[in-house]
């Protein structure tokens, strides 16, 4: 166990560090509220990873892998959701600020609270069927033969929440050297753009995926 337990902490990292749209929703976050906004924003992705990993231990994803119109139902939304955000990101007008805590919009052009903190992570990351998809196919393949699959798949769940919030804590603790830049308005607009089109390229992948 403690063999497999090494494996899948050297394989997790990999994918942790691969940017989707989780760390987008994070980084949208960082832009336009700076790290306490971004912090809440990450909170909400291990949030929406804890309950996919307790569906995943409980089989409730295999089930959800089984069943196409579910997966479908939720594709589409999470689809949605993330046009949504991505064109939220295009139309944003950044507006000059200075120092790290102001990098947040004018009162009266905030999104609904959906759109984010902790409510856009965990819709970003909850709505997103092909992360119950991928526990329920990676976990096993590191579970040793005849350990528990339940309580081995819930420790791998485990070791992937904490790496990704080990990976979040530094992306936002490594703010405070970037929000200089961050705070020119024409830097952040094209930011904001470029996060815009990802999240857009994100969502319309997720819709049309077979």
């Amino acid at each position: 166990m403690l063999a497999a337990l090494l494996t899948f902490t050297t394989a997790s990292v990999l994918i942790v560090l691969l940017p989707g749209p989780d760390t987008l929703v994070v980084v949208r976050n960082l832009l336009r509220g700076g790290r306490r906004q971004a912090a809440w924003a990450a909170v909400g992705v291990l949030a929406g990873l804890t309950i996919w990993v307790a569906t995943a231990a409980l089989g409730l994803s295999a089930l959800l892998r089984a069943s196409r119109t579910g997966y479908d139902v939720l594709r589409f939304v999470g689809a949605a959701y993330l046009l949504y955000l991505g064109v939220q990101s295009l139309r944003s007008k950044a507006v000059p600020m200075s120092g790290e805590p102001a990098m947040q919009e004018p009162a009266r052009s905030r999104r609904p609270l959906l759109g984010r903190g902790f409510a856009a992570g965990f819709a970003t990351d909850l709505l997103n069927p092909k992360v119950g998809v991928f526990f329920v196919t990676f976990l096993p393949g590191f579970v040793p033969h005849g350990a528990n699959v339940a309580v081995a798949s819930l420790a791998f769940g485990a070791i992937f929440i904490v790496e990704t919030g080990i990976y979040f804590a530094v992306l936002v603790g490594l703010a405070a050297k970037v929000t200089r830049w961050m705070t020119d308005p024409r830097i952040r607009r094209r930011l904001e753009r470029a996060t815009g089109v990802v999240l857009l390229g994100f969502g319309v992948r997720l819709a049309t995926e077979t």
